[in-house]
């Protein structure tokens, strides 16, 4: 079946998310006064990350709702788990606003999307929600880019579970053998695509000496850069392509 369509993840994969959330947070917790307390920078981010996961997954298992994670997130980053809603969110506002600062697309995206404009339609299907998510995509230039931007909070569900990518795929008007899903997580992004009947490659962009993360889940395309997507779609192996990928 003839790929037509490309549905793209957004965080590390078109857009430098992990760079931003690193300078955002060592500005915000300088700017607080509070940077001392959390050690190093990657170790601050590492505890971030980790409250991140946390209550997303309690987000994705509906015992909460987005608001009430992010606010989560806060208390449990700062061990305040008596901070009120109000105090949270500006907490949270005061961080943003020093993330959205460091925002950048990776250099590869605008050229693939160049390339692949009159080749394939495009959609996103994010983590997230599309409150974020389509100003995010605006601030960067490239919303136009895409057809559709579907995104957990709204659908209700999140990846990698096959209902997010069969929605994002109806949105399309295709059946999941037209669409290939690029993401930059072997598990949520490539594994849950695949699962669910669409293309699935992973984007590791951590490839590298002592940074690669193995070959992924079995049955999909691991490429190391967006300038390998076109010819993967056109089926030259020397990217992993199978044969049938058109």
């Amino acid at each position: 079946m003839r790929i037509r369509a490309v549905l793209w993840d957004i965080d590390d994969t078109l857009f430098d998310y992990t760079g931003a959330d690193t300078a955002g947070l060592r500005v915000h917790l300088e700017r607080e006064g509070i940077a001392g307390r959390y050690g190093a920078p990657h170790e601050a981010l590492a505890l971030w990350r980790e409250c991140t996961e946390r209550h997303w997954a309690r987000f994705a298992a509906g015992e909460c709702d987005f608001r009430e994670q992010r606010r989560d997130r806060v208390r449990d980053f700062l061990g305040r788990s008596a901070l009120d809603g109000a105090e949270a969110d500006a907490w949270f506002g005061r961080y943003v606003e020093h993330y959205k600062a460091a925002w950048v697309v990776f250099p590869d995206v605008v050229p693939v999307l160049d390339a692949l404009a009159g080749t394939h339609r495009h959609g996103v299907l994010s983590n997230s929600s599309f409150a974020n998510q389509d100003p995010k995509l605006r601030d960067l230039g490239l919303r136009e880019r895409f057809e559709v931007l579907l995104c957990a909070a709204e659908l209700g569900v999140s990846k990698p579970e096959a209902a997010a990518f069969l929605a994002a795929c109806a949105a399309l008007g295709l059946e999941p053998g037209e669409v290939v899903y690029v993401g930059d997580q072997p598990e949520i992004d490539a594994r849950g695509a695949r699962d669910a009947g669409l293309t699935a490659v992973w984007l590791d962009r951590d490839e590298g000496p002592g940074r690669g993360r193995g070959p992924g889940p079995e049955g999909v395309h691991r490429i190391t850069g967006l300038a390998q997507l076109p010819a993967l779609l056109a089926g030259d192996t020397r990217f992993g392509a199978r044969s049938g990928i058109r």
